[in-house]
């Protein structure tokens, strides 16, 4: 009787574990739950007048940076022969540009670097270390990167290429997405519910030109709803989502959703302070230099914690950018500054510059 009931007793504990298994799954399922497909379509909205952004230089004389009208239009030329060049995402661009002083400064100090530039864009690695060059107006910029940055599908992208020199290196964790408002924030917005409403114009990136932020940022709106345990009555998060990025309206005076043409982490902020837009969800970290930046414009709802602390909540996607060496024929000094920006990117001097941005390591 002892050895049937032991018997008995391992069987129900078997199909415990297997039911405690499906349960898992299936909250695991849940939580990264597949957004529907898009069948709407954005209306994109262009500046007549930008922000004031701060610059990496001090005003020389003569100056000609103008922000609305002279787009670099009247730089003409290219640059060839340079000591360094990197090609990386651009949403960390406030942590970068303080790093590089350090980079120039103490990894670099007895390298002699007189040519360099680094792009904060949308990820084009992928595109410009084949072809070595990138274009800004009349500027060609013709060196190949010698490091690249960015997200794991702009990795997988290099690798295919066989550009790649040894793995890529994990070197920045976000600490998931905000929603970024009007300053004083009109509408009321609280939740990823709030967007759906008819009176919230929503910003993203645009879906064509930043395929991988605005699958994050949408993404980070349908999964947020659809692991919330109290969604407003009647509502759904397929709903949501729908009447966001699905809907069906033609008010071109008060659409629904708009983007901008190129590089969201310029036009996301524009449209909500020029009035086109009211909202848009994005990294935490550029939400916190938007509003550092520009205090009296902006500020931000938090997706989980709060602003000085924020915890994303599940569905609220988090993303690691990895840095990865480019092969070429180098020179020694271009070698020598290749390790040199590697060290820099994954010392401990560029740690506590990441943590003032809001930024963490993986």
């Amino acid at each position: 009787m002892l050895a049937k009931r032991s018997k008995n007793t391992f069987s129900v504990q078997r199909l415990s574990m297997a039911m405690l298994s499906i349960s898992l799954l299936a909250t695991s399922l849940t939580s990264l739950a597949a957004v529907p497909a898009i069948t709407g379509s954005q209306t994109i909205v262009t500046p007549a007048t930008l922000l004031e952004w701060p610059q990496d230089f001090p005003v020389g004389n003569p100056y000609l940076t103008e922000p609305t009208a002279n787009r670099l239009n009247d730089l003409h030329g290219q640059i060839s022969n340079c000591d360094i060049v990197l090609s990386t995402s651009g949403n960390y661009h406030m942590a970068l540009k303080e790093l590089w002083q350090v980079y120039l400064k103490d990894f670099a100090k007895d390298l002699d670097i007189k040519t360099w530039y680094y792009t904060t864009s949308p990820p084009i690695s992928p595109v410009q270390v084949p072809n070595g060059t990138v274009q800004f107006g009349n500027m060609n910029a013709n060196c190949v990167p010698q490091v690249a940055v960015g997200p794991g599908k702009v990795m997988n992208k290099l690798l295919a290429l066989g550009v790649n020199d040894g793995n890529p290196i994990p070197v920045i964790k976000n600490q998931g997405n905000v929603i970024l408002v009007k300053k004083g924030n009109p509408k009321h917005i609280k939740t990823v519910w709030d967007l759906g409403r008819a009176d919230v114009t929503v910003v993203t990136p645009n879906p064509q030109m930043e395929a991988g932020s605005f699958g994050n940022f949408s993404g980070s709106i349908y999964n947020i709803a659809a692991n919330d345990s109290n969604p407003p009555n009647d509502m759904t998060a397929e709903m949501l989502f729908n009447s966001i990025f699905n809907s069906t309206s033609m008010d071109k005076k008060h659409p629904k959703w708009v983007t901008g043409k190129r590089i969201m982490h310029r036009e996301i902020p524009w449209a909500i302070s020029a009035d086109k837009a009211d909202a848009g969800v994005i990294f935490y970290h550029l939400a916190l230099y938007f509003k550092r930046t520009f205090p009296d414009k902006f500020d931000i709802v938090p997706l989980g914690g709060t602003v000085e602390n924020p915890k994303p909540v599940t569905g609220n996607k988090i993303g690691v950018l990895k840095a990865v060496r480019i092969k070429g024929d180098w020179n020694r000094k271009q070698y020598e500054a290749r390790e040199a920006l590697i060290e820099a990117m994954t010392s401990e001097q560029f740690t506590p510059i990441l943590k003032r941005h809001g930024i963490n390591r993986p």
